[in-house]
């Protein structure tokens, strides 16, 4: 079965389960990373009062209009004015307030000086008392102000009901200070597909435990659960099985039960204990894909629930998920689609013709990109130095370097 003619399938199951999904309601601090599903519109004007831009003194242009270094305009400071709550005193003309970044302008000041263009001593508290420059003294001013200059006006950072952030933002850090900036605790997110992750295999063992001599350590069950959360699923259930099938068919009901798709590493392949091919029976497709890495192939349901089943090498499993898995996912979650990128390889390739190549690779400058490693599927310190895979097709039997190939950024 050729590569292509597997992921169509594969999609073809898992697409339209996935597709309705809806909309979940979540709190900013769970937003992160997460697809939004409408629009957010701005609730209130922002900044919803008229703020100082700099800590400096609030003044009427006109009194300062004459003020240069070499003739300051000395004017009272008869008003503090820090950030937060409440409504200040306004302004008589031929008088100035002391004001910090982000404070409520007083009414009859149409200007802030910042404190730089001031002949204020220090601009802080005074310990030692008061000094020129704050509340009770004069303050000189050695430079005109234009009305407007260093004030923040209602609504011109966005005024209420303009487009904040539009359906289809991946939400990032900087997305979610927009939305708690107008007052928005919560967003409508695109729901994610729950994902449950299943390890085969008695010679697999937990990272941090002993391993005895034939075992080795589970890469798959951390793997995989991380790869389907950065593809933007929910991971609600992972666990570890031997090669008994009962044991393996209880996790799976539970599996099936709590997740809308269920993945599973080992147990496809050819050899005598194939758990997962001796439990799953009739409900699930098993095949030989044209891929190296990531041959023996599985994808069916199981008690209602769909199911792929990869092989149980790390770096087959990885590829597996790339390849087959993560593209419906990630369109699940409504993330972007990953352009077709193409790059020129740095050295030749010899590939088996029967076979599509699933090599991994590092990227380059100009447009390059390296193989690291060879084709083996237990070569996980290469999978580690990898940021891409690199495509061989079919019928290509060898590559030359400067000859160009497309990859899949990892």
């Amino acid at each position: 079965m050729s590569v292509e003619q597997h992921r169509r399938e594969v999609e073809a199951l898992l697409w339209p389960p996935f597709a309705g999904r809806g909309t979940d309601r979540v709190a900013l601090a769970d937003a992160l990373d997460r697809v939004l599903s409408a629009d957010l519109l701005a609730p209130v004007d922002l900044p919803s009062f008229r703020s100082s831009q700099m800590d400096g003194y609030a003044v009427r242009s006109a009194d300062v209009a004459p003020a240069t270094d070499g003739a300051p305009v000395v004017l009272p400071v008869v008003a503090e004015v820090p950030a937060g709550p409440g409504t200040p005193a306004a302004l008589a003309p031929g008088t100035v307030a002391r004001i910090m970044t982000g404070a409520v302008v007083p009414e009859g000041s149409d200007a802030v000086v910042p404190v730089e263009d001031t002949d204020a001593v220090r601009f802080g508290a005074y310990p030692a008392g008061p000094a020129r420059g704050a509340v009770g003294t004069h303050v000189g001013v050695l430079a005109p102000r234009a009305a407007g200059e260093f004030v923040r006006d209602v609504g011109s950072d966005v005024r209420g009901g303009d487009l904040v952030l539009p359906a289809g933002t991946l939400l990032g850090p900087h997305h979610l200070a927009a939305a708690a900036s107008c007052g928005v605790a919560s967003l409508d997110v695109r729901a994610r597909v729950r994902v449950a992750v299943v390890s085969t295999g008695t010679e697999v063992v937990e990272p941090g435990r002993a391993a005895a001599t034939g075992q080795v350590y589970d890469a798959n069950l951390h793997g995989l659960a991380a790869a389907a959360r950065r593809a933007g699923a929910d991971v609600v259930l992972t666990g570890r099985t031997g090669d008994d099938p009962r044991e393996l068919a209880a996790l799976l009901a539970r599996a099936a039960e709590e997740a809308d798709l269920v993945l599973t590493s080992g147990g496809v392949s050819q050899g005598a204990y194939e758990v997962v091919k001796d439990t799953l029976g009739d409900g699930v497709t098993f095949r030989s894909v044209a891929m190296q890495p990531g041959g023996p192939q599985g994808f069916g349901t199981y008690e209602g629930t769909p199911i792929l089943t990869f092989p149980g090498n790390p770096v087959s499993a990885q590829v597996s998920f790339v390849v087959f898995a993560r593209p419906v996912l990630e369109r699940a979650a409504g993330r972007p689609a990953r352009e077709v990128e193409t790059r020129t390889v740095t050295g030749a390739i010899d590939s088996p013709p029967t076979k599509q190549q699933m090599l991994r690779g590092r990227l380059g400058p100009g447009g390059t990109v390296e193989v690291v490693g060879g084709a083996g599927s237990h070569l996980v310190a290469t999978m580690a130095a990898a940021d891409a895979l690199v495509e061989v097709p079919e019928d290509v039997g060898r590559v030359e370097a400067g000859e160009s190939v497309r990859v899949v950024r990892l």
